[in-house]
C-alpha cells in the first residue's frame, strides 16, 4: 500500500484543481449590478434575467456573493424540459463549472408550486424519433454535467418534482423540500424507466480496478479531474434515476418507489433519505428556498479549494473500494498543501481572527 502511495506522491505540485487556473465566467463578467426581475427572497440578486426567459441565472451580491441561482421559469409548462431550456441549462453549465468566483449553486423554480414536471411530453409528441434520441442524450449530458460542477450544488424543492424533474434534483449534492412538495420517478405508467441522466453515449464510466494497482488508478483519476483542460468531475455516476436513486436511499427502496411509480410528500422524503431537510411552505412559497439559501451560507466563509477538493475525493471515493478511495482522498489532500488559502486559516486561527481566503 506504502509503496502504491507513493506514486500519487508524484501528482504534488504537477495536479492543480482546474477552477484555480480557470479564467471568469463571460457570462458573470455581462452581469447587471443591481438586477431586476427578483424574487421576495432575491434582495441582493445581480441578473440579466428578463421575464421572458426560461432559465434565469442570477448571481447574488453582498453577504451572499460567491452563489449562484439558476431558476426555472416555463409557468406556462409546469417548467417540464423541452429543447430550449435544456439548451440554456448546458450553456450555464459552461459558464459556471469555469468560474473560480462560483462557491455553491442552487435550483430552485420561480413558477409558484412546482418544481419541474419532468420531460415536456407535448413537445417530445412532435418529434421524430431520431429527435428524441438526440433530445434524451443531450437532456443527460447536461443533467450529468450538472452532477460534475466542481463547486456546492443544491435543490431548493418548493413543488412537484416528478420524472426528469426529480432526476435533476437527484444530480445535485444536497436537496432540501417543503413538506407539502410531491416528488416521485413515475416513468413506469408511461411504460418506460427513469433514465433522464445516463451517461452520454461514448462517455467512459469510472471503473478503476481494486487491487495492487487500485492507487495508481487512484491518482490517475484525480490527475485527470485537476488539470485546467477538465474542469468536470468525471467519476460521479454517470446515470440518472436508476442509477442515483438507489445510492441516495439504498436499493430496496429505490426499487419500491421505482417499481410503483409511488409519489412521495417532503416529510416521507425526509423520512427516506431522498432530502437532507424539510421545512414547513411559507406565504411566499419559497421556503426551500430560503433553506437552501441559509445551508449556501454556511459554506461561504469555508476554504473555497477545500471544499471543491473534498466534493472531488468524495465523488470519486463514492465509486471506487476503500483502498482506493483512501488513495484518492490521499491525493486529494495533497492539493491543499501548497495554497495560500491553507497558509490563511493557519495564520487567521494564530491570530483569532477570521480568515480570508482567496481561492488560491
Amino acid at each position: 500500500m506504502a509503496a502504491a502511495l507513493g506514486g500519487l506522491g508524484l501528482l504534488q505540485g504537477r495536479v492543480r484543481l482546474a477552477a484555480v487556473a480557470a479564467a471568469a465566467s463571460p457570462l458573470s463578467r455581462r452581469l447587471v449590478r443591481g438586477g431586476a426581475a427578483c424574487s421576495p427572497a432575491g434582495r441582493g440578486y445581480s441578473s440579466e434575467a428578463k421575464g421572458e426567459e426560461e432559465l434565469r441565472v442570477r448571481y447574488l451580491d453582498d453577504e451572499n456573493q460567491g452563489i449562484v441561482v439558476l431558476g426555472l421559469n416555463r409557468s406556462h409548462a409546469k417548467n417540464a424540459l423541452n429543447k430550449n431550456l435544456i439548451k440554456m441549462m448546458s450553456k450555464a453549465m459552461d459558464a459556471l463549472k469555469s468560474d473560480k468566483k462560483v462557491r455553491t449553486v442552487i435550483f430552485r423554480s420561480e413558477v409558484p408550486g412546482i418544481f419541474c414536471a419532468g420531460a415536456d411530453l407535448k413537445e417530445r409528441a412532435k418529434m421524430h424519433s431520431s429527435e428524441v434520441s438526440s433530445f434524451v442524450s443531450k437532456a443527460r449530458a447536461t443533467i450529468n454535467e450538472m452532477a460534475n460542477l466542481p463547486v456546492p450544488t443544491i435543490a431548493a424543492i418548493d413543488g412537484t418534482a416528478l420524472g426528469g424533474g426529480l432526476e435533476l434534483a437527484l444530480a445535485c449534492d444536497i436537496r432540501v423540500a417543503a413538506s407539502s412538495a410531491k416528488m416521485g420517478l413515475v416513468e413506469t405508467k408511461l411504460a418506460i424507466i427513469p433514465g433522464a441522466a445516463p451517461g452520454a453515449a461514448g462517455q467512459p464510466h469510472c471503473s478503476p480496478s481494486s487491487g495492487p494497482g487500485s492507487s495508481q488508478a487512484a491518482g490517475a483519476l484525480v490527475s485527470q479531474a485537476a488539470t485546467p483542460q477538465n474542469t468536470s468531475l468525471p467519476c460521479s455516476p454517470q446515470s440518472g434515476g436508476t442509477q442515483r436513486l438507489p445510492r441516495i436511499i439504498g436499493v430496496s427502496l429505490a426499487k419500491e418507489l421505482i417499481f410503483s411509480a409511488r409519489i412521495v410528500d417532503g416529510e416521507e422524503a425526509r423520512a427516506i433519505g431522498l432530502i437532507s431537510h424539510v421545512v414547513e411552505q411559507n406565504d411566499s412559497g419559497d421556503a426551500a428556498y430560503r433553506r437552501a439559501l441559509a445551508l449556501a451560507q454556511e459554506f461561504l466563509p469555508q476554504g473555497p479549494l477545500a471544499i471543491r477538493v473534498a466534493k472531488l475525493a468524495i465523488n470519486q471515493g463514492m465509486e471506487v473500494d476503500l483502498v482506493t478511495g483512501l488513495a484518492i482522498e490521499e491525493a486529494c489532500y495533497a492539493q491543499t498543501i501548497p495554497t495560500k488559502d491553507r497558509i490563511e486559516g493557519l495564520l487567521a486561527f494564530k491570530e483569532k481572527r477570521p480568515p480570508r481566503y482567496k481561492g488560491e
